[in-house]
């Protein structure tokens, strides 16, 4: 009798693995965005989860307004490099390479650098070439200590 409460129990209970390819929404959309006299596209989401850490595949309004200020003041960039920590799309480094010397654009998740290498592949490859040489390197958060 106990077995056979164990038998039905096991038969009841469906195990449903989900992989994390579930979570992941691809479907960017080219968004163009102003900024003073520049216009830029980008590859984005429209919204996205915080599962999986996928929160750079969309442009947060914050960006946004770091572009407008440094649209206005752009001699502050002239000949700098540049290392941007948390790219997402990379709209703020992208910008930044109009008129800096080098940029380096990073993120963690692999699904974001996806995402912001094929946007710089299309900054690259655009009419108005970017000003600096553009990279994506991927950054590991947290100190040596944390990773062990």
């Amino acid at each position: 009798m106990e077995r056979r409460k164990e038998e039905e129990a096991a038969e009841g209970d469906e195990i449903v693995c989900l992989d994390e390819s579930f979570f992941i929404n691809d479907n960017y959309q080219l968004t163009t965005f102003t900024f003073g006299s520049q216009v830029l596209q980008f590859f984005c989401l429209q919204f996205s989860s915080t599962d999986f850490d996928l929160t750079g595949q969309l442009v947060w309004p914050g960006a946004v307004l770091l572009n407008n200020y440094l649209s206005k003041n752009v001699k502050m960039l002239q000949g700098l490099s540049v290392i941007e920590l948390g790219s997402g799309v990379g709209i703020t480094g992208i910008l930044c390479s109009r008129f800096c010397h080098e940029v380096v654009l990073t993120d963690h998740n692999k699904e974001v650098l996806k995402i912001l290498n094929k946007n710089i592949e299309l900054h690259s490859s655009s009419v108005t070439p970017s000003c600096a040489g553009l990279l994506a390197e991927k950054l590991e958060w947290g100190n040596d200590d944390d990773m062990g």
